[in-house]
């Protein structure tokens, strides 16, 4: 038997091949640079690499434009037009994150001198006491350099995630994005113990999780034979009677990818990890592993088992509809800023599951649309949560504390409402646009009784967000009320691009609906 001989199509695969590269660059950098040098030439290499790496995307979409895509590595990856706008939003928002992950200076208002050493990679500022000479001296060399790397890889599985042909790869993608990002969450220098907290339990459940998706694979392999997407499709296709395994391959699978989106009743580790977490990490990682992971769920249900539509779209059902209810119900009690943002993710991750329902070609552009709406909001958000510092510099989330921020600071106040109110969807903002096209496309699938639940959560959401504005606006002030910091150029261009987005995409959303519109296929 004469075995094919491999290909390797590196032009399809160059933004994951730029990335994976840089992230192993940046390992050698760690290790052979000066500390002094470190951060600079790793934010450098970073940002380097994520802009080439979209300039790839960009021409190996001109490239296909004319067609569906290409499978690429022997059939383990589909390169389609889904794919390329996945990993495309993924390098947006990760650039936005590395920006923000390299913030390492600020200055308090009231305050003559930069006070140096309130990176969240920093030790406590204490620790610096001294001049202000030695404390830009220390700041210089103190920042853990060795996050830049690892959100290189975790960046590279997110990227492959989505694009993933078959159900190995996908799991390799999932272990590739999954373990840089257990190791990110515990690196925060001033509440380590719940960071590392928030770390381990990340990890623990993430690893429950990884291995049901594993057993799910080999369950569909032993009813299908393979691994392939396109070939468990034509399984499904050939198969006369009741896939009985396929089934429980399909619902261990799913385990892996719901806890991922952080979707009920796989959500438990978000509120604790998002709250415990870096805020800069806590703000990549609510974005972009949406992204990803949501992307690789949409091309196993679109690509493997569009046959078995009518098992699995009952679960989605049940899934989305408890999602949606219970982030939105356990917001309204939260009294902390990232923990009301935490189950405000796991309520948006219901919202988007309508999209994923529907089984159409237009739930899959409505959902791309949401995800990358999504994305750019909630750094924006996170990065505005990580400018509320008290007076000793920690970061200050409890929402009592934030009463009459908005009228001290009204830039601040008015951006972070704009945010809200996004999540709210309100119109005007990119949230309305993206929760009308995914209701709208749920209806055409039939799912009326989903849409119906999604506007109720969406109404009482609407409380518990509005709530925060009208505290931030109308509420005095308390005598010990947190500052908000100058950010350096970087935290300050990711809030405003962030803001603008959401805007333009309340506004005028019609050029990214066309462009979602014309990814709304994969390659089956």
């Amino acid at each position: 038997m004469t075995l094919p001989t491999p290909s390797v199509e590196y032009s399809l695969i160059a933004p994951m091949l730029i990335v994976f590269g840089a992230a192993v660059l940046g390992v050698l950098l760690e290790a052979l640079l000066p500390r002094q040098h470190r951060y600079r030439a790793q934010i450098t290499l970073s940002l380097v690499a994520l802009l080439g790496a979209f300039v790839a995307v960009v021409l190996v979409a001109r490239d296909i434009a004319g067609g569906n895509g290409s499978p690429a590595v022997m059939g383990a990856v589909s390169i389609d037009k889904p794919a390329l706008f996945l990993q495309a939003t993924i390098l947006l928002v990760a650039v936005l994150g590395v920006l923000l992950i390299g913030e390492r200076r600020i200055a308090l208002p009231d305050r003559a001198e930069d006070r140096a050493g309130l990176d969240a990679f920093t030790p406590q500022a204490s620790a610096v006491a001294g001049s202000v000479a030695e404390k830009q001296a220390t700041a210089a060399g103190v920042i853990q350099t060795e996050v830049f790397p690892l959100t290189m890889f975790a960046v590279g599985g997110m990227l492959l995630f989505p694009a993933a042909n078959d159900l190995l790869t996908m799991f390799i993608a999932l272990e590739v994005l999954s373990l840089p990002l257990y190791l990110l969450c515990g690196l925060a220098r001033r509440r380590r113990l719940l960071s590392q907290e928030s770390s381990l339990k990340y990890f623990l459940l993430g690893a429950f999780s990884s291995a049901f998706f594993l057993y799910g694979a080999a369950m569909l392999y032993g009813y299908a034979g393979t691994l392939s997407l396109p070939g468990i499709a034509d399984a499904v296709a050939a198969d006369q009677g009741t896939p009985s395994l396929a089934l429980v391959g399909i619902a261990l699978l799913l385990v892996g990818v719901l806890f991922k989106v952080g979707a009920v009743p796989f959500h438990s580790w978000i509120p604790d990890v998002y709250q415990g977490a870096p805020t800069p990490i806590t703000a990549f990682m609510a974005a972009a592993t949406k992204v990803a992971a949501f992307g690789a769920m949409l091309r196993v249900f679109s690509v493997a088992l569009p046959g078995l539509h009518d098992d699995w779209r009952p679960v989605l059902w049940a899934v989305a509809i408890a999602t949606m209810a219970v982030g939105t119900i356990t917001a309204v009690t939260q009294n902390d800023v990232k923990r009301i943002l935490a189950y405000s993710a796991v309520a948006h991750s219901g919202f988007i599951l309508t999209g994923v329902v529907a089984g159409t070609e237009s739930g899959l552009s409505a959902t791309l649309f949401y995800l990358f709406a999504y994305g750019f909001s909630t750094v924006g958000a996170f990065a505005v949560v990580s400018l509320v510092r008290d007076a000793d510099g920690e970061e200050e989330t409890a929402l009592a504390r934030w009463a009459g921020l908005g009228k001290r600071y009204p830039l601040v106040g008015i951006v972070f409402s704009l945010f809200l109110l996004a999540f709210a969807g309100i119109p005007l903002t990119s949230g309305f646009v993206s929760k009308f096209a995914v209701f709208k496309a749920a209806g055409e699938g039939g799912a009326i009784p989903l849409v119906v639940v999604g506007v109720i959560a969406s109404a009482i959401a609407a409380y518990f967000y509005v709530r925060v504005i009208v505290l931030m606006f109308f509420t005095d002030r308390p005598d010990d009320a947190p500052t908000v910091v100058v950010p350096s150029v970087l935290t300050t261009g990711v809030v405003a691009v962030t803001a603008i987005v959401t805007f333009l995409l309340g506004a005028l959303p019609q050029p990214l609906l066309d462009v979602v519109d014309a990814a709304g296929r994969f390659l089956p």
